[in-house]
């Protein structure tokens, strides 16, 4: 078997890796997306952090009413939506 077939066969990991998604209640967006990145999470082993926007007004005024917001490892990735194409693209550079 060619060596670069060994990538897939080995189980994927983003274990250390930071992902954090500032939501807040009541919204059907933010819902989907903790879903997805909870089952994710199980999948790959990355810190999840939730964070409400409502609990600082400096958040409220940084983030309005664009929630969810998915940053990985301190950088922004999704706003309102998270792709799952995109996500496991983006995890595939986080792995190497």
């Amino acid at each position: 078997m060619p060596l670069r077939w060994l990538r897939f066969l080995r189980r994927r990991t983003l274990t250390g890796a930071r992902v954090v998604v500032y939501t807040r209640q009541n919204c059907p967006l933010c819902d989907e997306a903790i879903d997805f990145l909870t089952r994710e999470r199980e999948r790959l082993g990355f810190q999840l952090t939730l964070v409400d926007v409502d609990s600082s007004a400096a958040l409220r005024e940084l983030h309005g009413n664009c929630v969810p917001v998915v940053e990985v490892e301190g950088q922004v990735r999704f706003r309102g939506h998270v792709n799952p194409v995109l996500w496991r693209r983006l995890v595939t550079v986080l792995e190497r």
